[in-house]
């Protein structure tokens, strides 16, 4: 399930900093100018990043006992991070290359999990 809800997460993330040029003259006649705030983005995903990490540790110490989902997760929110410090017109790439490897690291770790031998065993003995 945390998986999940950091797919949705990493997603509404990525579709945030897209649309946010778009809509950025919107913001303040709607109140919500403070999402236009790099310091909301890196809260977002510093969030992002708990939600993600908790998701692999947990994948890892109950069923798969592997590391690479988790270390995709921590190179996507590197990449998203640093993309403030390129132009803008570079930004938007660094958005989908960082929003597709924490969610790959995500659809990774429910594959992982879901095909384990404690999670067979588990459900045919159910």
């Amino acid at each position: 399930m945390l998986d999940r809800i950091g797919i949705t997460a990493t997603s509404l993330c990525a579709l945030h900093c897209i649309l946010l040029p778009i809509i950025l003259p919107a913001l303040p006649l709607l109140g919500v100018s403070f999402l236009a705030d790099h310091t909301w983005e890196h809260v977002f995903l510093i969030v992002t990043a708990i939600l993600g990490s908790v998701a692999m540790f947990s994948g890892f110490k109950r069923y798969h006992k592997k590391l690479y989902p988790f270390y995709l997760l921590l190179l996507g929110v590197a990449i998203y991070w640093i993309k403030h410090d390129f132009s803008e017109s570079l930004q938007p790439f660094f958005i989908i290359v960082g929003a597709a490897l924490i969610v790959t690291a995500h659809m990774i770790n429910i594959k992982l999990c879901n095909s384990c031998k404690q999670c067979t065993e588990h459900q045919c003995t159910s």
